[in-house]
Formats: C-alpha cells, structure tokens, sequence
C-alpha cells in the first residue's frame, strides 16, 4: 500500500512553507533596511547549506538505513532553530538562524523523495501525482500571504513560518520508513567516483548548476522588483501563484508528455524557454501581460527540468547510490547555482535588467552544454 495521503501532506506542508518563504523573505529583510547586496547574501544563506546538507545527510541515510528517522530529526531541528529568529534584528544574527535552520531543512526533501520513490516502486509515473500537492500548497501561500501581508505588518511572517515547519514536523511523524528495494541492500556498493567521472554526469551537474544560477535574480528580487515598479502584494502574490499554478498544469500533463517526447527532447525545449523568460522580466517588467506570460513558462524553467533532473539521477545513479545522487543534484544545482545567483544578483542589483540578463546569459550556456552533452537514452545503456 502507498500511503498517497501521508506522502502528499509531506510535500503540501514543505511547499506551502517555500511559498511563505521565497516571494515574501527578501521584504521582510527589506523591513530592516538592509541594502540589496546584504539582502542578497542573506537570501543566499538560504541554499549555502544546500551545497553540504544533502550530500552528509544522503551519506547518512544510505548507510545507515534509517531514511524516515533522519528526515524526522531533520524536520524538528528546523523548527527548533527557526524559533530563534524572533530574537534576531543584525544581518549576522538573521544570517546564523537561516545558516542552521536550513542546514537541516534542505536535507530532509532530498531523503523524502527517496522514500516516496521507493513507496511507488514501479509505478513512478504516480510521483507527480504525488508531488503536485506541493504545488498547490505553494499557490495557497502566495496567494493567501500577497493578500495577508496587505493587511498586516510583514514582521508577522516568520509566526506565519513557524507553525508551518512544525506541521512538516507532525507530518513525518505518520510516514513510515516504508520498502526498501532489494538491489538497495544487495548491489555490491557503486563508487560514487565512478558515475561522476563520467564527462554526461559532469555536464548534467554544470547544466544543473546553471539553470539553478540563473533562478537567483528571480528567487531574490523578483518580489522588489515588481514592488519597486507599482505593483501591489497582492499582485505579486498572484503573479508567483500563477507560475506555480503552470507547473502544477503540467505534473498532471508530465506522464504524457514523457510518453511523447525524449528527456532530451523536453531538456533543450525548456532550457531555451527559460532564457525567453528572464530576457521578458530582465527588459519589460512594468508590461503586465508579459509578466503573465513570462511567469506562465515557469512551467519550462522550474517544473520540465526538475521533472527531467530527477529523472536523469535515477539513469546515471545506481539504486545503491540514489540517495547521495539526488542530494549531489540538489546540493550543486539548488546550493551552488542558488547561492552563487543570489549573491551575484545582490551585487548587480542597481540595475535589475543586468541581473536577468546574466540569468539569460547561464541559461543559453547550459543550452549549448545540453545540447552536445546530454543523452540520456544511451547513457541508460552504458550505465546499467
């Protein structure tokens, strides 16, 4: 049995609490008068854990055994940690509090994907099923705080978070440890060096790395940026809620999509929508349709490419070696490329069109790297 319910209200909770966070952190920095470079460092702390988290507690997990037990000591600490944000009003106290609550929360998503793969077996096409939940806990949030934080004073925010990290908590609580597949347990271990030697692995990290980069200026500033051009919270909030609602459109869409067209096909298809859609925000942010538009391919720039990137883990990466797989996806392209975005864009910040034109710039890189390095179908063969 495939506990759907308990699995889905994992990820509602995670994403509803990253709908909180993303679009609305760097206002509440805002609020502390920071200026945009601290402002980007700060947001950037946000994914520097991710560069080592996943990978120790991936390394922990997969040796161990205990994947539930390390996500649900990973879940209470986050909380635990975050409590301390109340006392904190320097940009060294804020950054120490993100510094240690995300150290533990950027490494349960990894493990629990893990799990939620092995519950489903077979039936992976079930996974976006599963992970749409997410999507719409992320909607839920921008819209509901873009309209909240209208009303009320955006230092109510980090309450807003707490309790939600706390719900994450309870949740995995009720998820057991669940199947574990015999080739787990039975390959003669793979050595990580192996896989990564291999010069499509390099290239899938480096295209991850700066799909990820390119994601900074938007994680970091988009909210500013449409703030500072007139546009009201609730707007913003219903702007990031209708890039989430594109890519829950297209979960529903994906195993379709994946019976039609080759991940290498969906790959190139996305990177280069990606970079159509920060060179629309990067020159023309104050045309309201084209934002709708452009936060409309946030199905192609977040949603194909992650589908795609946890796909091409699974060819390259044994099973005995798929926990430290995905936490070398996540830890490269969400810690490296994140953090590296965030601070690069802090810095470019005096001129927002410069920023996205950078994002636009490692987009059409990891087009090219993609496009002569990434085949997945044969790497299939090679590998297994």
């Amino acid at each position: 049995m495939i506990p759907t319910l308990r699995l889905s209200g994992f990820y509602l909770f995670y994403f509803t609490f990253l709908g909180a966070l993303v679009p609305y952190w760097s206002l509440y920095l805002q609020s502390f008068e920071f200026e945009p470079r601290t402002i980007g460092l700060l947001m950037g702390m946000l994914y520097a854990t991710r560069i080592l988290a996943p990978s120790l507690w991936g390394w922990l997990a997969d040796v161990s055994g205990q994947r539930m037990r390390v996500v649900r000591f990973g879940a209470l600490a986050t909380w635990l940690v975050f409590a301390l944000i109340f006392w904190q009003s320097s940009a060294l106290g804020i950054a120490l509090v993100t510094l240690g609550f995300s150290f533990f929360w950027n490494a349960i998503l990894p493990q629990f994907e893990v799990v939620t793969l092995h519950y489903l077996g077979a039936r992976r096409e079930g996974y976006s099923r599963i992970r749409v939940w997410g999507s719409i806990g992320f909607i839920g949030a921008v819209l509901v705080l873009g309209y909240l934080l209208d009303q009320i004073d955006i230092r109510w925010l980090p309450l807003i978070l707490l309790l939600l990290l706390v719900l994450i908590w309870l949740d995995t609580l009720l998820v057991a440890q669940g199947p574990i597949p015999p080739e787990a347990t039975t390959a003669e271990p793979a050595r990580l060096m192996q896989v990564l030697r291999h010069p499509e692995v390099i290239a899938f990290f480096l295209v991850c790395f700066l799909i990820q980069f390119g994601h900074g200026p938007y994680y970091s500033f988009y909210s500013p940026l449409l703030v500072a051009q007139g546009y009201s919270r609730t707007l913003v909030g219903l702007l990031w809620g209708l890039g989430v609602a594109a890519e829950v459109v297209l979960f529903f869409l994906m195993p379709r999509v994946l019976a039609r067209w080759s991940l290498r096909q969906i790959m190139l298809v996305s990177l280069g929508l990606s970079a159509l859609r920060w060179g629309i925000i990067a020159q023309l942010p104050e045309q309201m349709p084209l934002m709708l538009f452009a936060q409309l391919l946030h199905a192609a720039s977040y949603g194909s490419l992650h589908i795609v990137g946890i796909a091409l883990v699974q060819h390259y990466f044994p099973v005995s070696l798929q926990g430290r797989g995905q936490a070398l996806y996540s830890s490269l392209g969400f810690g490296v490329g994140g953090l590296l975005g965030a601070v690069v864009a802090g810095y470019l910040w005096g001129d927002g069109r410069l920023a996205f034109g950078v994002a636009v710039a490692a987009n059409l890189l990891a087009l090219v790297l993609a496009t002569v390095w990434i085949y997945p179908e044969k790497a299939q063969q090679n590998h297994h």
